[in-house]
């Protein structure tokens, strides 16, 4: 999957007058990436157009337009876009009442190198996680950390002739399986890889 450039992008104009429409036509392409693997964490797959869209809301959140600024945002992104060979996504722990997230945070650290995915029978898969940064302290971990996925050719391969595809976690508080996700998922994340 080819990486954004500068001439991808709109400028601040243009996107304000297709907002509506491209914002509509992502939320719907961001259905298909969204494995839930329990009430409280979710894997969100990114891909060239959910980062597309992110630049966008970024620069017009941040009124950006001079060039450095553009690249700046392309070169924070960017990584996040799958090579062929991979998945991105960010997980997240979702907990909306702040007491319990803050309990929970300090009991699930460590949990981002225990989140996997597994086509057809073969080995579970662990991601490279927060390349960007650390975001687990002694204290606790983060409710958002950004994994990649690494498949080996033989699992590419199966993943396009159509082996289910299963995620989950291995944590000793969440150990949960989604098996397979749904068809629909798997079809948008076999196409990121091309």
């Amino acid at each position: 999957m080819s990486k954004l450039k500068r001439e991808d992008l709109m400028s601040l104009e243009e996107y304000d007058q297709a907002r509506p429409e491209f914002r509509k036509q992502v939320m719907a392409h961001k259905k298909n990436r969204l494995v839930r693997l329990n009430e409280h964490a979710a894997l969100y797959f990114e891909d060239r157009l959910t980062m597309q869209y992110q630049i966008q809301e970024m620069l017009r959140i941040e009124k950006i337009f001079d060039a450095a600024g553009i690249q700046e945002e392309l070169d924070a992104y960017n990584p996040l876009i799958p090579d062929g060979g991979n998945w991105k996504a960010t997980f997240m722990l979702e907990y909306p009442d702040v007491e319990e997230r803050r309990k929970m945070l300090a009991r699930l650290k460590g949990i981002e190198e225990k989140v996997w995915v597994r086509i057809g029978d073969m080995d579970k898969v662990y991601p490279v996680a927060n390349e960007d940064l650390e975001r687990t302290t002694d204290e606790k971990t983060s409710s958002v950390h950004f994994m990649r996925f690494e498949l080996s050719d033989q699992m590419v391969e199966a993943a396009r002739q159509g082996a289910p595809i299963s995620m989950g976690i291995d944590h000793a508080e969440i150990a949960v399986a989604v098996s397979p996700i749904a068809a629909d998922t798997a079809a948008s994340l076999v196409n990121d890889l091309q």
